[in-house]
């Protein structure tokens, strides 16, 4: 069986290896401000899950240069991917947006721009926006979708409901976007056969790319309550990576592997702990993944991005 790898997918398609570098845009989220709720996503840390991204006060052209100064020592290629990753990132009018994103994408070592965002976010005139910019470098969507399924989602508290993403999705497609999708795996009462549901769901999406992410408990979170409080159990490093494994079988070979799991910063991770132990984890799934003659060109994403 075969799968595409974002590592192997980056070079096909800019010629060599690619680095993501992480950018603030300085913006919060619906979840957060008070339009749709206020205490954020049970999961989202204060963050805004962007802890390895910059301070937003400094501009996106400074904060280009000292990303790439921090790689210099590991990477000698001249291609990076511009991903605004904390919070929501077309939660601000199409004026701040456009001029955010046209100074990263204006630099000439970036050859994508890449942005998290939720599906009830895109206004027709940043869609617009994103459509403009696209004709001049690629633009990759990143949307929080985690489950399908509502009860979930509620539990979440994602603050949409399954059909605003599949319209958003629709209009992306339509403008020819790329559309990377975040899948959350190890909710609870979601049973592996749940979690599969969603791969396949994605499947007939046709969206471009997908983000596995492991369940994991951060400091100041409700998430970390509920933890701490002996209610809310996360995955054992074989249960992650057999359900894992299972996903990756049943996802359509169309679609690029962004990610193969995820962890916070040490410092405020609370659980599972083994996730922080990467070596373990990313050797456990290469095992696993010849066990079952999962076959790719290079595991997803392990050096195309850091977060």
């Amino acid at each position: 069986m075969f799968y595409r790898d974002l590592n192997t997918y980056l070079k096909d398609e800019f010629g060599e290896k690619v680095y993501k570098i992480t950018l603030s845009g300085g913006m919060t989220c619906p979840n957060r401000d008070g339009s749709k709720g206020d205490k954020g996503c049970i999961f989202c840390s204060a963050g805004g899950s962007g802890e390895f991204a910059p301070a937003a006060d400094k501009s996106i052209k400074d904060q280009l240069a000292e990303a790439k100064a921090k790689l210099s020592d590991k990477y000698k290629g001249h291609k990076y991917i511009a991903y605004f990753q904390s919070y929501t990132n077309t939660y601000a009018p199409t004026t701040y947006l456009k001029k955010i994103f046209t100074q990263a994408i204006s630099d000439p070592e970036v050859v994508a721009l890449s942005i998290g965002t939720r599906p009830d976010c895109i206004s027709d005139d940043t869609l617009q926006l994103l459509k403009e910019l696209n004709q001049y470098k690629p633009v990759w969507i990143e949307l929080g979708l985690q489950t399908i399924h509502e009860e979930t989602a509620k539990w979440l508290r994602r603050g949409y409901e399954l059909p605003c993403f599949e319209q958003c999705v629709a209009k992306l497609k339509q403008a020819n976007i790329k559309i990377i999708v975040h899948v959350i795996l190890g909710l609870p009462n979601e049973t592996k056969a749940s979690m599969i549901e969603t791969v396949e769901y994605l499947n007939k999406q046709h969206i471009d790319g997908i983000k596995l992410q492991l369940l994991h408990v951060l400091e100041g979170t409700d998430l970390a309550e509920l933890c701490k409080n002996g209610q809310l159990s996360t995955l054992t490093i074989d249960e992650y990576i057999d359900i894992l494994a299972d996903c990756v079988e049943h996802l359509s070979p169309e679609v690029v592997v962004h990610r193969l799991t995820g962890d916070g910063p040490k410092k405020i991770l609370i659980a599972p702990q083994w996730s922080a132990d990467k070596k373990r984890v990313w050797n456990t799934i290469q095992q696993e993944f010849a066990r079952r003659n999962v076959c790719q060109g290079c595991l997803a994403g392990k050096e195309a991005e850091r977060e």
